[in-house]
């Protein structure tokens, strides 16, 4: 009974790509080819399969297939996994800024019309922007509350980045392993201690997402290094404790949106007054 449920949902999975396909091909582009140029034509055909068409496809198929897992990734606004989560530090607001600006960080211009203009111009003249947007990506069901980057060779194209979300510590009893812990959406004030779960990742170029052909950032698939470069980062000036390691939990199943290295494990440590 399983091996047949399984497989209506591959077919139907199928059936949705198939559709998607036909819908670009022969619906969308055989309008935009018959009233436009044919370069504008591919143009507006790749802005609306990307953007509008394959997203919606795709969340269609995460609903059909996705389990309850305990999430160890973040999502994107179109249900695909993101980041790996591989951090939280436990202290306030100001604690977590002072620490990365110790450690030579800067905090993430939030994003917007100018800022996202800022950042297109600087990536396509590879000048310098420490503090380019992110993309927004989502955990606890809402999007990151705050970020730090650290530019590589001045190139906004390549970049040390990291998400955080603020959860309250009067869920800290909460295991890793609860679905309770990831579905919490309350976010605590900025003067409240509160645990930061983070998602930290090496942006090293440009790309295209793999399932909707988004333009985005290519990263480094090996996490875990990431992770230990910035818990490396913020122990050499004493802005953290003891640093220990948890289990997420278990992974999503679409993994395959991105494709990183990770051991699931989750580096926590508490923020210091030395921040």
């Amino acid at each position: 009974m399983r091996f047949l449920i399984r497989l209506l949902k591959r077919l139907v999975i199928f059936g949705l790509g198939v559709f998607s396909v036909w819908l670009i091909v022969f619906v969308v582009f055989a309008v935009t080819d018959s009233q436009l140029p044919w370069i504008i034509a591919v143009s507006v055909t790749y802005g609306i399969g990307a953007y509008v068409i394959l997203p919606r496809m795709i969340r269609m198929g995460l609903k059909i297939i996705r389990r309850q897992h305990v999430p160890c990734f973040t999502t994107t606004s179109d249900g695909l996994t993101g980041d790996p989560v591989n951090l939280a530090l436990i202290g306030t607001m100001k604690q977590l800024e002072d620490a990365f600006t110790k450690a030579g960080w800067t905090k993430a211009t939030p994003l917007g019309m100018l800022s996202s203009w800022k950042m297109i111009r600087a990536f396509i003249l590879n000048s310098p922007y420490p503090s380019a947007p992110f993309s927004t990506l989502y955990l606890l069901g809402r999007g990151q509350d705050i970020g730090f980057e650290k530019a590589i060779d001045d190139s906004p194209r390549k970049r040390h980045h990291i998400r955080f979300w603020a959860m309250s510590l009067a869920h800290d009893e909460a295991n890793f392993e609860s679905p309770d812990f990831w579905t919490n959406s309350d976010r605590p004030s900025d003067g409240e201690s509160a645990m930061w779960v983070g998602a930290g990742t090496k942006d090293t170029g440009i790309a295209l997402a793999k399932l909707t052909f988004q333009i985005t950032h290519a990263t480094a698939a090996d996490a875990n290094a990431e992770r230990d470069f910035i818990v490396d980062q913020l122990s050499q000036q004493g802005v953290i404790g003891v640093v220990t390691h948890h289990q997420a939990g278990d992974s999503l199943i679409t993994q395959h949106a991105k494709h990183y290295i990770t051991d699931g494990a989750i580096a926590l440590a508490n923020l210091t007054d030395d921040s």
